[in-house]
């Protein structure tokens, strides 16, 4: 599942007292008090948990994870749609959620406190085919060759997630995303950038950013620009093991199957807080 037993332990504590405040705040008025009645087949907060977790990376269909359980797949799809908002609740109380929004630069030195570096890039993450020809066209991304979502985020050098943009069609560029999610202009001078090549012109807008030089058709690479580039890249390459720690999960890198609104914002926002929340008890 991605955590160690002693990190689950942990977890679990405040996973308990968070599900008892969201059933309670959730809870549709009737006069048997909450807790009476028949138990279920996830009786315990340890097993609603592992039950989550084992979801998340898995990712099942709900027949296999209602099969593994006792459950009926009706019954799994409710508890899913059930203990996700329990977990990112849970996730949220341990402080390990990245930002989705940065707008001014006293959110952002909340949300990468103390840090000197930041590290910026792209990923996708595979979702089934649009029928409509239209949509579908919108959302293929040439790089990957198959219709994606894409975000942007943003790392420190301990390879915690401070930032997650929304979830956008794979089509779109990573500079795109990153002018819609207008966080450059919140960082500090101070604060050193580092990019790919995926995102030029970052430099206008923070003159403290490293990026790789770009060869060209006329004017290739020299050996200084290469070895350049290269230490760039050896020192970049927390972010991609960032990015490497966030899909463990399998709702991460199997194409995405469920139809709820903005179900692929939760799955990458809770993916990034199980690592967050991985490397600080590391």
């Amino acid at each position: 599942m991605g955590l160690s037993l002693e990190e689950l332990k942990t977890l679990s504590a405040h996973f308990s007292s968070c599900y008892l405040t969201y059933r309670k705040n959730n809870r549709v008025a009737h006069q048997r008090k909450m807790g009476a009645g028949q138990k279920g087949f996830l009786p315990t907060p340890l097993d609603k948990l592992v039950f989550i977790l084992l979801y998340l990376k898995c990712y099942p269909t709900y027949d296999l994870q209602g099969f593994l359980f006792g459950l009926e797949r009706t019954r799994a799809c409710r508890w899913v749609k059930l203990l996700l908002p329990v977990l990112e609740m849970t996730l949220g109380h341990e402080c390990v959620l990245p930002a989705r929004q940065i707008r001014s630069m006293e959110e952002f030195c909340h949300a990468f406190p103390g840090v000197r570096d930041v590290f910026i890039d792209g990923t996708e993450r595979p979702v089934q085919k649009p029928k409509n020809t239209r949509r579908r066209n919108k959302m293929y991304s040439g790089k990957k060759r198959q219709t994606t979502g894409k975000v942007v985020m943003m790392t420190d050098e301990t390879r915690r997630v401070g930032f997650l943009s929304l979830s956008k069609n794979g089509r779109r560029h990573d500079k795109r995303l990153l002018d819609k999610a207008d966080i450059v202009r919140h960082i500090p001078s101070t604060v050193t950038v580092w990019a790919d090549t995926g995102f030029q012109g970052i430099n206008k807008q923070h003159p403290n950013t490293l990026l790789p030089k770009k060869a060209t058709r006329k004017t290739p690479l020299s050996p200084e620009q290469k070895k350049e580039n290269k230490l760039i890249s050896g020192i970049r390459i927390t972010v991609e093991h960032a990015i490497a720690g966030i899909k463990r999960l399998g709702c991460m890198t199997q194409s995405l199957r469920n139809r709820r609104p903005f179900i692929d914002d939760t799955f990458i926002l809770l993916s990034a807080g199980l690592w967050n929340f991985h490397l600080r008890r590391d």
